[in-house]
């Protein structure tokens, strides 16, 4: 049995305490609704009227996709900043989930208008649950439960990948195999049935998540709703009038939102690296820790590809049968996941062994193994895209391969990266460094979606070669300066 912290027994998920559970399912249920969504969307796009999409052409659908997934992880500051200063997590987080129910549904109907607002929803209140749920599993661990932490947010890792895995594979199916919308409509009732448990499970929650650490004052709330509603107009104006001089088109939206998921995340950076109230010690790592950003935010370039380029090429250029089995191309987006919870303990024991012979790679090594990673698995979609030269179908293992290598670049880069931005963030930015960490991840796919909205054959080999190209050289000059890195970060070498 659990004790709570007023002394009184209750209920244990896996030895932790009852709301680790309730978080532990609203996850793997936003994670089944988004990973769901996700594994149709750049097909939805670029699948012909005829067959039930919309009929963009494959650049525009990578684009759009990429725009989309980097303004999730844009969102993730202005997430934290409404539970900050509004809401408090608790509240933040059961407004992402009706939010996200509501965009499932939207982007189910049929209009095209409905969709892209519903995919505006999903992004919204994505953003709004990375940044809090999270947040809200260490609140459970406070005081004497504090050495449970790891160990709970490792079942919290799990629920994410569960949802993730599964996803592909129940909505995908639905999708593809009945309507696109019918798949949408699904992801919605999944975030609707973890809306359900959440709110109900919401009593086993810390009382600390239902706080706002920092609340606004009345007057400071309306003003900053007046200067909201001013910057407002100024996009309701502009887009009002292109609109009515017949000169819009998608590029009038594409390109404005990828430039500022560009532009945002090198000020922010330079915001804070200028900042004039932190010590010359934390400047200095601040640094250091742009050029891990610059490194990371090349690896989501190719690594986000796998929702987009790859997702069209498994349903355009690969065979998807196997042993007389036939299954929906979507169903590859499982992959990752699955990789992720083969491989993950084996690269948790493999730096821990490193670590007891004090020979475990330095940050900065393993983000140059990531990146070779990486480069590698586009190096396979090279021979894949051989294979499926002059019309012919690719074997379904040349994608395994790609998404088993990518899996492994991942574990190199993302958690610890996300371990090194919590070590070296100045006082000042504690909370707000990890949706800065995020932002490589928007800055990554922007690069992208630039590339796409240019006209840019994404799955062209010279192109996929330039990408090859561009992340080896990342490779090996953050493994060529991995020791000056190494001494910005950690003060040795």
């Amino acid at each position: 049995m659990f004790r709570n912290r007023e002394g009184r027994t209750g209920r244990t998920f896996f030895g932790h305490p009852w709301g680790l559970s309730t978080l532990f399912l609203t996850e793997m249920w936003e994670r089944f609704s988004f990973y769901g969504m996700r594994a149709l969307l750049a097909l939805y796009l670029a699948a012909p009227s005829s067959e039930g999409g919309l009929g963009f052409s494959d650049s525009t659908a990578v684009a759009i996709y990429s725009v989309y997934s980097s303004m999730v992880y844009l969102l993730t500051l202005p997430g934290g900043w409404v539970s900050d200063r509004l809401l408090g997590p608790r509240r933040s987080v059961s407004t992402a989930c009706v939010i996200i129910t509501l965009g499932h549904f939207l982007m189910a109907a049929p209009t095209t208008a409905f969709f892209f607002v519903g995919l505006a929803f999903v992004a919204i209140g994505s953003g709004l649950v990375k940044a809090n749920i999270s947040t809200m599993v260490g609140h459970l661990y406070a005081g004497p439960l504090e050495s449970r932490r790891d160990s709970a947010f490792t079942i919290f890792y799990m629920g994410i990948n569960l949802g993730s895995f599964l996803a592909p594979l129940i909505i995908g199916t639905v999708g593809q195999k009945i309507s696109y919308q019918a798949g949408f409509a699904l992801a919605g009732v999944g975030m609707a049935i973890g809306l359900g448990q959440y709110l109900s499970g919401q009593r086993f929650l810390s009382p600390s998540s239902s706080m706002t650490p920092a609340p606004l004052d009345a007057s400071s709330r309306r003003r900053i709703l007046q200067k909201g509603l001013l910057w407002l107009l100024v996009p309701v104006a502009f887009y009002t009038w292109v609109g009515l001089s017949g000169h819009y088109t998608l590029n009038w939206v594409m390109v404005p939102i990828t430039l500022i998921g560009l532009v945002f995340p090198a000020w922010t950076l330079f915001r804070i690296r200028n900042d004039p109230e932190l010590t010359p010690a934390e400047k200095t790592r601040i640094s250091g820790y742009i050029w891990l950003f610059v490194a990371a935010a090349v690896f989501w370039m190719v690594y986000d590809q796998g929702g987009s380029t790859l997702n069209l090429f498994a349903a355009q250029n690969t065979d998807t049968t196997i042993l007389g089995f036939d299954f929906p191309s979507s169903w590859f987006q499982s992959l990752n996941p699955l990789f992720i919870m083969m491989l993950a303990p084996m690269f948790a024991w493999l730096w821990q062994v490193q670590g007891a012979r004090n020979r475990e790679w330095s940050t900065p090594v393993k983000f140059a193994v990531g990146l070779l990673l990486v480069a590698l698995s586009f190096g396979v979609f090279l021979a894949a895209l051989a294979a499926a030269a002059g019309g012919a179908k690719a074997s379904p293992l040349w994608l395994a391969l790609i998404f088993l290598v990518q899996t492994a670049g991942e574990l190199c880069l993302s958690p610890v990266g996300l371990s090194v931005t919590t070590k070296l963030a100045p006082g000042k930015y504690g909370s707000q460094m990890m949706g800065v960490w995020f932002l490589a991840v928007t800055a990554g796919d922007c690069v992208t979606s630039l590339a796409a909205t240019a006209g840019a054959n994404l799955d062209s080999p010279s192109f996929v070669i330039v990408e090859v190209a561009v992340t080896l050289a990342t490779s090996l000059l953050i493994a060529s300066f991995r020791n000056s890195i190494s001494a910005r970060f950690l003060g040795h070498r």
